[in-house]
């Protein structure tokens, strides 16, 4: 069974910095990594994806603040958060998808707030 955990979540202030962090279980290198949100009483959304060639796609909310990488020889994703505003709020999960084939992590809150 894959498993995908996230960590570095937390509670910042606006204008403030996180870095999430995803490892999975298994090998990373031929997957399309993402990181997806969900806001209280919203849908979960896309924020970023990575291919296994570096290419990255973002959501136009996040776009000019958010970066995301892959470590493949970690089996991991990254997800550099600057510049947060108190609609970043949410519950952000990594997910793995392998040729269609998607598994998710349970996801770490972050909370902008002053």
């Amino acid at each position: 069974q894959v498993r995908v955990v996230e960590s570095g979540g937390g509670l910042v202030q606006p204008g403030g910095s996180l870095r999430l962090s995803c490892v999975v279980s298994t090998r990373t290198r031929l997957a399309t990594m993402g990181w997806y949100r969900q806001a209280p009483g919203k849908q979960r959304e896309l924020v970023a994806t990575i291919t296994r060639d570096t290419s990255t796609n973002y959501a136009d909310s996040v776009k000019g603040r958010f970066t995301i990488s892959r470590d493949d020889a970690k089996n991991s994703v990254y997800l550099q958060m600057n510049n947060l505003k108190a609609e970043d709020t949410a519950v952000y999960y990594c997910n793995r998808d392998l040729f269609g084939v998607v598994e998710w992590g349970q996801g770490t809150q972050v909370i902008v707030s002053s």
